[in-house]
């Protein structure tokens, strides 16, 4: 294939035609003002790199897939199935949060077993007590379970960023090449087909003001014949995926919450292992959708934490800040007391269910896991289902490839090894012998349609969604209650969900300011003690990854300022977003991104009334540096 019938799905193309319109904060140079060097840097061509399926994102639905696929190949082809995963994190697992109370279905059909979970005996921690609360200030009340969320003796208490290091070990041993500190920031288009064909990873050393440095190295490009998309909840590339080839059309728009989460080691006395603790009410109002956790594990450690629907209106309100006061609530805090908070990590999870679900396939690539939605969200659990995706994903996958005749025996492989050799020598593109076939796994779709997984989401798919009708709070448990016990999916109506959680802001001027209380730095705490147990790091004279027009820091406070009153510093769980005092300025305000502390939640690209920050990859291995989240 030519290369002129190849064009990449980039950003920094697209930023580069902005920046000649306006002056950044820190003003970033116009590609047309850069020396000729410079250019041609930027635009020089890639190496590229081929393999029968790339997978972006090394967390349990993307791991899954490469397990299944090569598990397949490896008793059912030739084990020449050359899979890729690459992962953003400088580890794999470092930048994976949630609770988590594992389900283990899903870890159950990967490794075909049928009982127990088929992980480390002491990397789980079975669930042997646990209580669901309503919260009022100073006091809680018992509240009945759904059946869904019965976790005791079944369901096991873990540290998924454990879980997913331990599953890449395992799908190292079967053949899959695992590339941690790769961040992938475009899709590779054939205009002919009109197909992903693959990916490109980012490029390195571009400086703040968007100029090579010295270290600059060109992003290399991966080619492969399906690329699955498995980077979690609100991914870059999904995002532009399920943009570009409309997977949203018939579907509701997806609506998010943010988790926040500590991981304490408590007073032997305050320890109960394999406790769960769910809540709901306090601190939360009753419009705005969320509730509490705490769950005990390993050897006296308990995990903390708190979810809010990012559908509230008020912009007053600071989920980190809900989260602190939390804390001191005595259902919390006697736990909590005493303790130390050894890790914080926060992170945004789909909450719209199976209505929100888009088209899971493509030309040329598949969503899996939390870039498609799959949580079910009364459970509070998506890791199982996420397997469960990639499972089918795989399965859908390798049959095509069967079918046509796409598995490479070793002595193609070996004489493709040759060729590409001597395409080496020559200075040649090396082009594989079966060209740049795209699979469209519609079969994955069926597949998915027909599993237990649509039928877990169809059952549960009005619950969440009526806790935004004109009963709020109440209403919701009401109907739910409902549902959960009786109905059982079984309703013959199906709600919609609100426009999305951006669009549903509403002006400051129409909500009463919060005033949250300060922290007393022993069970609550600023956030930047918090954002420094999560090893954050990004390259300090690194390009800022979150991208506003023109990065005219002006622009963009006149913009938002004065109908939100800097809603930026409060929805952001980092500090990211700043609006500093300065009478010099128009609003009285300097707005400021210190995007050395981003953890990578996305909230930002989610939330913003205006939609006007969108979330980048930065360069790989910058982010959080997670442990036992």
């Amino acid at each position: 294939m030519s290369r002129s019938r190849i064009r990449a799905f980039s950003p920094y193309s697209k930023a580069l035609r902005s920046f000649s319109t306006g002056i950044s904060y820190f003003k970033e140079v116009p590609f047309s003002r850069m020396t000729e060097e410079e250019q041609q840097l930027l635009t020089e061509q890639r190496v590229v790199d081929h393999a029968d399926v790339c997978v972006v994102g090394g967390g349990v639905a993307g791991l899954a897939t490469a397990i299944r696929l090569k598990q397949l190949d490896n008793k059912e082809g030739y084990g020449t199935l050359r899979v890729v995963v690459l992962e953003k994190a400088p580890d794999m697992g470092s930048h994976i949060v949630s609770g988590a109370v594992l389900e283990p279905r899903g870890l159950r059909e990967l490794f075909y077993t049928d009982d127990g979970i088929p992980l480390p005996d002491d990397m789980v921690t079975l669930v042997e007590e646990e209580h669901m609360r309503f919260l009022v200030p100073n006091d809680s009340f018992p509240v009945p379970e759904p059946p869904q969320m019965t976790n005791v003796g079944k369901n096991y208490i873990v540290s998924l960023s454990e879980v997913t290091k331990y599953l890449s070990e395992r799908a190292e041993k079967l053949g899959v090449e695992l590339y941690s500190g790769i961040s992938v920031d475009e899709l590779v288009i054939d205009d002919a087909s009109n197909s992903v064909i693959g990916v490109a990873t980012k490029d390195m050393g571009i400086g703040k003001d968007g100029v090579p440095n010295d270290d600059f190295e060109r992003g290399m490009q991966f080619n492969s014949k399906l690329t699955v998309l498995a980077e979690g909840c609100h991914g870059s590339l999904s995002k532009k995926a399920i943009k570009k080839y409309n997977l949203r059309d018939g579907r509701n728009p997806q609506t998010y919450g943010l988790g926040l989460k500590e991981v304490w080691e408590v007073k032997p006395e305050n320890f109960k292992k394999g406790y769960v603790g769910h809540t709901m009410g306090y601190p939360l109002s009753e419009d705005v959708y969320g509730g509490g956790f705490q769950y005990h594990f390993g050897d006296g450690l308990v995990t903390v934490g708190l979810v809010v629907g990012l559908d509230y209106k008020n912009p007053w309100i600071s989920p980190y800040q809900e989260f602190q006061k939390l804390k001191h609530h005595p259902f919390y805090s006697s736990v909590l007391k005493g303790g130390k908070c050894i890790s914080y990590a926060a992170r945004t999870l789909n909450e719209g269910g199976l209505q929100s679900v888009p088209q899971l396939f493509f030309p040329g690539g598949v969503l899996v896991g939390a870039s498609a939605g799959f949580m079910n969200v009364p459970k509070i659990k998506g890791s199982h289902t996420a397997i469960k995706s990639g499972i089918l994903a795989a399965e859908s996958a390798f049959k095509a490839l069967q079918k046509q005749n796409l598995l490479k025996t070793v002595e193609e492989v070996e004489k493709e090894t040759i060729l590409k050799e001597e395409a080496e020598e020559r200075g040649d593109e090396y082009t594989p012998l079966d060209g740049a076939t795209a699979l469209e796994l519609r079969s994955y779709e069926e597949a998915f349609k027909d599993s237990w997984l649509f039928q877990e989401l169809y059952e549960v798919r009005n619950v969440r969604p009526s806790f935004s009708g004109p009963f709020k709070l109440l209403g919701g448990l009401a109907f739910s209650g409902l549902v959960t016990l009786f109905t059982k999916g079984r309703e013959p109506f199906t709600l919609n969900h609100h426009n999305t959680d951006a669009y549903i802001t509403e002006n400051a001027a129409l909500h009463p300011k919060i005033v949250y209380p300060k922290p007393d730095g022993e069970i609550s705490f600023d956030i930047l003690t918090s954002v420094s147990r999560t090893g954050t790091y990004h390259k300090e004279d690194e390009r800022c990854h979150l991208r506003i027009p023109s990065q005219d820091y002006g622009l963009h406070t006149e913009r938002l300022y004065k109908a939100y009153r800097g809603i930026e510093n409060r929805f952001c769980p980092a500090g990211v977003y700043e609006y500093i005092p300065d009478e010099s300025k128009k609003d009285g305000v300097k707005f400021q991104i210190n995007a050395q502390n981003c953890i990578h939640c996305k909230t930002c690209d989610i939330k913003i009334p205006t939609q006007t920050i969108n979330w980048e990859v930065p360069e790989g291995g910058d982010g959080p540096k997670y442990q036992m989240t």
